[in-house]
């Protein structure tokens, strides 16, 4: 059997660098044809396409491309914005670890090619439900989530035919650096404790959203599109109000599925993302390396507890959103972008991150999500709004000038 052709879009990035560490972990398996990134970091990108081979390299940004193609000879180096989407003509696989909304174009060339796409990249599916949905029911085309909640639910659902016998989806949380915590207590909060994830090792943006619970709204978000009414006859037929969230400080249960019979089937695995990316990559088959492997005799407690609504409230914004539909979680995965690298620059507070986000969504139009021009509109106003809005919070004291 030939290896499966992969093409890893956002390669310099967590996901593509722990994609790499499954590929080499898996020789014989799959064949790396092409890398995609921003061209950002271009000795990163210039180690990678050496140490790997690809034939293909694609860089986003025209600004950076001159000293990766200077550094590259004999390799095909694709440049421009389209050039991340372009890799899914080269592929049977493609990996989708660009960060943000960005990585719309590369959803959507994938599953519009048939080509199996496995998903990191949870904001092009939040905010472009409707059009992505579009473009799953392609022939030929497969989507199966990177993350682990995701990927952890895609495992359990194999163990029924019958759709209409699923009953709940539980998606855990981990509470992330502040569970816990009450509001007065995160008032003064810096960015170093809000990256001090204390279980998983992520991007700054993902590590933030995880620490507002943003994360796991959008979770909810991608849960509903992945599985529930908008997916169709890929989906399971759930709604919102059958899709929960737990806290569960561990991480070893990565989320559940309950059944009308009240039986509830979990994934668990020590948290590595190898795992999950794994899954994705060989599906319907499994790969052999075990990554996330349990010490059974070790592992001693599992915790269980709510959300804490009052102190996290972008858990109950991303909720509101997905409920209300069409651009409106457009609108909330745009503000939220806006105001985590305001945080990020030091130029909001922690607690003002919700805060940008609940006064964007007071404003947001209903447009329906008609087609990707629709959905890039409404984006870019999001965005335009929350960025007014936001100079109406001040600096945190000890921010930068």
């Amino acid at each position: 059997m030939p290896p499966v052709r992969v093409a890893l879009a956002g390669s310099t990035g967590s996901i593509g660098t722990q994609s790499l560490d499954v590929l080499a972990a898996e020789p014989g398996s799959f064949e790396l044809v092409a890398i995609g990134a921003t061209g950002r970091n271009p000795d990163v990108v210039i180690e990678q396409a050496r140490t790997h081979r690809p034939a293909i390299v694609a860089i986003s940004d025209p600004a950076a491309a001159a000293p990766i193609i200077d550094a590259l000879p004999g390799f095909e180096v694709r440049v421009g914005p389209e050039a991340m989407a372009s890799l899914a003509a080269d592929a049977d696989v493609v990996v989708n670890g660009v960060v943000g909304f960005a990585g719309l174009s590369v959803t959507l060339a994938t599953l519009e090619a048939g080509r199996r796409l496995a998903l990191a990249n949870k904001e092009s599916l939040i905010a472009a439900g409707p059009v992505v949905q579009r473009a799953r029911r392609t022939p030929g085309a497969e989507l199966v989530p990177v993350d682990s909640e995701h990927g952890a639910i895609h495992q359990c659902l194999r163990a029924t035919d019958n759709r209409s016998r699923v009953a709940r989806l539980v998606l855990t949380a981990s509470g992330g650096p502040f569970r816990g915590r009450s509001a007065a207590d995160l008032a003064r909060v810096t960015v170093a404790e809000a990256l001090a994830h204390p279980t998983w090792s992520m991007g700054p943006k993902i590590t933030v959203d995880s620490s507002t619970l943003m994360n796991k709204g959008l979770e909810v978000i991608e849960a509903h599109e992945l599985f529930g009414t908008p997916a169709g006859d890929a989906g399971y037929g759930i709604g919102f109000d059958e899709i929960d969230v737990v806290v569960h400080p561990q991480s070893i249960v990565h989320s559940m599925v309950e059944f009308t019979d009240a039986s509830t089937i979990a994934q668990l695995s020590i948290p590595d993302m190898r795992l999950p990316i794994g899954y994705a990559l060989a599906w319907p088959d499994r790969i052999t390396t075990p990554f996330g492997r349990i010490d059974w005799s070790q592992l001693g407690r599992l915790d269980f507890e709510a959300p804490d609504h009052a102190t996290f409230p972008c858990l109950g914004l991303a909720y509101e959103a997905g409920r209300i539909g069409g651009t409106a979680p457009a609108w909330l995965n745009a503000a939220n972008e806006v105001a985590v690298d305001a945080f990020l620059g030091g130029r909001i507070a922690w607690g003002d991150i919700s805060r940008v986000i609940a006064a964007t969504l007071e404003h947001h139009d209903g447009a329906p999500a008609t087609d990707a021009n629709a959905i890039i509109a409404a984006d870019a106003e999001a965005r335009r709004l929350a960025a007014e809005i936001l100079v109406q919070f001040t600096p945190p004291v000890g921010a930068p000038a």
